[in-house]
């Protein structure tokens, strides 16, 4: 993560950019480099204030600013009625977690390790509610094709079910709360090797205050610089909601997980890719159904045929790795695969879809 901290020097790059205008191109280049830092540094605030406040309000508070970074950007973009962009972010951070990061994890931590083993129980909790994000977010998507185009209905719908899915993610940390901390299934201490710094609560409440600010100007520059990135190397907007956006708000906690796989973690790191996954699903996706609906730009959970097939795929595939308590390097490189020909068949998507 120090090494990560470097790239905080692109914050002022992307300031004299943007005041200077020095062009779009350099503008999202180094915005997108700062918030690798910042996403980074925000979560390391979070973990440390965690840590002041006991286990029950901690982990209330991981599950609840576990994505902070991502909701800033999408948020910031539908302020600017990038609504497309938005939905296309919410599932490629779902790809990413489940098929990416979880297939790196278990490649390195496998090929370093042999088979890997992990607590079944726990993981099959997570594996369980992958197979229901995906149910939820689905169902919506494909009976709206029917309500349409009564656009009241749609919306409807989509704000009964964010409500649903808002309950079940609460009712899982109420879950997770109740369970015994930090035990594997022998019984013996897991360590969190990614513990946030010891901060104070004061001064990780400072850190996450400019932290959010820092993530809000850099998604500001980001967004708005978007438009000529698209055009200039022939991308879709699609394309850069659905790989690119994931990627550079979730570098940091990408690398962790795929730190604890090498250390032989498993559980630990299945537990930040899958967790990371659900917040989206069940936490960030219904949210931004309110948040837009308050900013008038409402958005509903309404996705495209190729974004429900690649998350159903993604969930199914994740699923069936994690449901077994072993893994392996092989089962790493499938997920990855399949990953990579979703990017692929993302890049060839006509822009207008």
């Amino acid at each position: 993560m120090k090494g990560i901290r470097l790239l905080l020097l692109f914050f002022p790059v992307a300031v004299a950019a943007e005041l200077l205008h020095w062009g779009d191109l350099i503008i999202f280049a180094s915005a997108a480099l700062a918030i690798i830092p910042i996403a980074g540094v925000l979560g390391e605030a979070t973990e440390a204030l965690a840590e002041k406040t006991g286990p029950q309000i901690g982990g209330l508070l991981n599950a609840s600013l576990g994505n902070a970074a991502e909701l800033i950007i999408t948020v910031v973009a539908i302020s600017a009625g990038k609504i497309a962009l938005v939905k296309a972010s919410i599932i490629g951070s779902i790809l990413g977690n489940l098929l990416f990061v979880l297939g790196l994890s278990l490649l390195l931590g496998g090929l370093k390790h042999g088979t890997q083993k992990f607590d079944r129980s726990r993981v099959s909790i997570d594996a369980t509610m992958v197979i229901l994000a995906a149910i939820a977010i689905s169902i919506p998507s494909l009976f709206n094709e029917l309500i349409e185009p009564n656009f009241q209905r749609v919306e409807t719908l989509s704000l009964t079910t964010a409500v649903v899915v808002l309950g079940i993610y609460v009712l899982s940390i109420i879950y997770a709360l109740r369970q015994p901390q930090n035990n594997n299934a022998h019984g013996t201490s897991i360590e969190p090797s990614h513990a946030g710094p010891h901060w104070g609560t004061g001064r990780a409440l400072l850190i996450m205050g400019v932290a959010v600010a820092g993530l809000a100007v850099m998604s500001e520059f980001l967004v708005g610089s978007l438009e000529a990135v698209t055009e200039t190397f022939g991308l879709s907007e699609f394309f850069v909601g659905i790989i690119l956006v994931p990627i550079i708000g979730n570098v940091a906690e990408h690398l962790v997980a795929v730190q604890v796989a090498l250390k032989n973690q498993m559980d630990l790191s299945l537990s930040i890719a899958l967790g990371s996954s659900l917040q989206i699903a069940l936490f960030v996706a219904p949210l931004l159904v309110f948040i837009s609906l308050f900013m008038g730009n409402p958005m509903t959970l309404e996705f495209n045929h190729p974004e429900i097939l690649a998350m159903v795929a993604a969930s199914i595939i994740a699923a069936l790795v994690a449901i077994d308590g072993r893994s392996n390097w092989l089962e790493g490189a499938m997920l990855i695969a399949v990953y990579l020909i979703l990017g692929i068949g993302f890049f060839f998507l006509p822009a207008m879809i």
